[in-house]
């Protein structure tokens, strides 16, 4: 535990990751400010210090996670030519289902103030599933240009197919529920193969 008066490092990764934690062990009903710093460590406070209440830290954390796979989402166009491409795509669409994703976006979904304010930030343009597309889509046309893709399949349709498919199963995935991980595996090898 920090001592009070010490400042503490990366508090919302910190914060971040000790919810993570929390759903995926207890599930999103467990989730409480107490349970988020007490599982982080930190002081009780520290939650209420950096974000304004509960709702907006899930919003920050659904947030968070979205960009992080964004990134990696535009970081496929320096996977050009590499590894396989239903390899580099499965590895964009898995980001959105690692740590708790489908328990985090749940719970995102039971607090009408949290789903608005992520709601406000990507309208706002924070990075969310129509970046992820659009990387998705930059990458596939670069694929097809060294011949790694059939000229058949149109990369539009497949970006939102592999999105919206994850999409779904992040917003109806529950702690408990088969691993989705393999429905991805299967569609992006379909997808990719024309």
């Amino acid at each position: 535990m920090s001592p009070r008066g010490v400042a503490t490092p990366d508090v919302g990764e910190r914060l971040f990751a000790a919810a993570e934690r929390v759903i995926v062990r207890d599930g999103p009903g467990a989730l409480t400010s107490r349970a988020v710093t007490t599982e982080a460590g930190c002081a009780k406070g520290l939650l209420h210090a950096h974000f304004a209440g509960l709702d907006a830290f899930v919003a920050e954390l659904c947030l968070d996670r979205f960009a992080r796979t964004a990134t990696k989402a535009r970081a496929l166009s320096e996977r050009v030519g590499q590894d396989t491409v239903a390899a580099n795509l499965e590895a964009v669409a898995l980001a959105l289902l690692d740590s708790g994703g489908p328990a985090i976006s749940g719970l995102a979904m039971t607090r009408p103030a949290a789903t608005a304010r992520i709601r406000e930030a990507l309208a706002a343009g924070a990075p969310g599933f129509e970046s992820i597309q659009d990387a998705i889509v930059d990458y596939l046309v670069a694929e097809q240009g060294l011949g790694r893709v059939p000229a058949a399949v149109d990369p539009p349709t497949v970006a939102l197919a592999v999105v919206g498919a994850t999409h779904h199963l992040l917003m109806t995935g529950w702690p408990g529920a088969p691993d989705p991980r393999l429905s991805v595996t299967r569609l992006v090898g379909a997808l990719v193969k024309g």
